[in-house]
């Protein structure tokens, strides 16, 4: 099992230098105290995961889809409209993505089954009610959960490849997630390897003949290196005004941030820095796509996701040569009216950050004129 050791002495140097970071003991106590044997127990299990299940040899993944877009653009609503197409996709769950091991996968399966059969559910009453505490009051913003599909990226935790500690501390300069198309080869080649490890175990615990959905934004930044490991995959790039999701993601991961503790000037240099990423979300995926154009791709506008979602789906299943079944389609039919009807609680403004809607319409024009958002004083 591959683990980043660059990435995790970068991130102690970090945390070890500042004295004075908030939560600098709970975060070198992860650091020093967790992150080795769980890196250790993981890595045994996956070496188990050869051993246990000979099928896993064979297991090939075959067309793989992946949704990729600037995050807040509706990639969430186009994996869940996809991901309840249940006899097509395998994606994972989240809770599934602290455990990259089929073998550790199998074991909490079984566990569940007994919980439920023979004990009456106690602990999936305990988890559920955690599982409400943790992310019920965050819902408006992002529908997340234990048991709901997820950005599989987060697969890559147990391996050091995760963005989470630059959630936990703003330190975006010091290790980079996104521009993986831009890593040296050998380092883009063992991070790739180990998650197409990871999506195979997925895919042989849901039976093996299914097809694997990806849902990552920051994976926006992989598009290169997802089409050279798995050939025959599909694309689809979700495109929103950037006017509106921007800022809606700095205000995200600032509250992240501000939630720990942090001032606006310990994480100034990383919203910068998120900032530029934001508009390499929106130019690279279409790079990349234009050198490639044997990759069947789809580009989906947000405007006719959230009015036409069933539309949305045909024509993404029209350009990957997929077929809608009766029953799916019946599911799209019911879900019309719920996803016309989303909206959100959540507030942010373009203002409080040091990104102008000039800057925005100025390098990003081409997209502007190609989807007609609206310019200055119409907006």
């Amino acid at each position: 099992m591959y683990f980043d050791v660059d990435y995790y002495w970068r991130v102690l140097r970090h945390v070890w230098s500042h004295k004075t970071m908030p939560g600098r003991s709970r975060l070198l106590f992860r650091l020093l105290v967790l992150v080795p044997p769980m890196t250790a127990f993981h890595a045994a299990c996956f070496l188990l995961d050869y051993l246990l299940f000979p099928r896993l040899w064979q297991q090939r993944v075959v067309k793989p889809v992946f949704i990729v877009g600037h995050a807040r653009s509706g990639s969430t609503l186009v994996h869940r409209l996809l991901a309840a197409d249940g006899d097509t996709f395998s994606y994972f769950l989240y809770w599934e993505t602290f455990f990259p091991s089929l073998l550790q996968k199998k074991v909490i399966r079984a566990l569940g089954w007994v919980d439920q059969h023979w004990l009456g559910g106690p602990i999936k009453r305990r988890l559920a009610a955690w599982d409400e505490k943790k992310f019920g009051k965050f819902r408006h913003i992002h529908n997340m959960g234990l048991w709901k599909s997820e950005e599989d990226q987060f697969v890559m935790r147990a391996a050091f490849v995760t963005p989470q500690w630059s959630l936990d501390v703003p330190m975006m300069d010091v290790i980079d997630i996104f521009h993986v198309d831009q890593m040296p080869a050998q380092k883009r080649r063992r991070w790739l390897h180990y998650y197409r490890e990871c999506v195979r175990r997925q895919l042989l615990l849901n039976g093996g003949n299914h097809i694997h959905l990806s849902k990552n934004p920051t994976m926006s930044g992989w598009v290169q290196a997802l089409i050279d490991t798995f050939p025959d995959a599909r694309i689809a790039v979700v495109m929103r005004d950037p006017t509106q999701c921007m800022p809606s993601v700095l205000k995200l991961v600032e509250l992240s941030w501000r939630g720990k503790g942090w001032q606006r000037e310990d994480y100034a240099e990383s919203l910068r820095i998120l900032t530029e990423i934001s508009f390499d979300t929106y130019h690279h995926p279409r790079e990349v796509l234009a050198r490639n154009p044997d990759t069947p791709q789809i580009v989906v506008d947000y405007r006719e996701l959230t009015a036409q979602p069933r539309n949305t789906v045909h024509k993404i299943y029209a350009a990957f040569g997929m077929t809608v079944s009766d029953d799916y389609d019946a599911y799209l039919l019911a879900q019309e009216d719920k996803e016309r009807s989303h909206s959100t609680r959540f507030e942010y403004s373009i203002d409080d950050y040091e990104l102008s809607r000039e800057r925005i319409e100025r390098e990003l024009a081409t997209f502007f004129d190609e989807y007609h958002w609206p310019r200055g004083d119409q907006a």
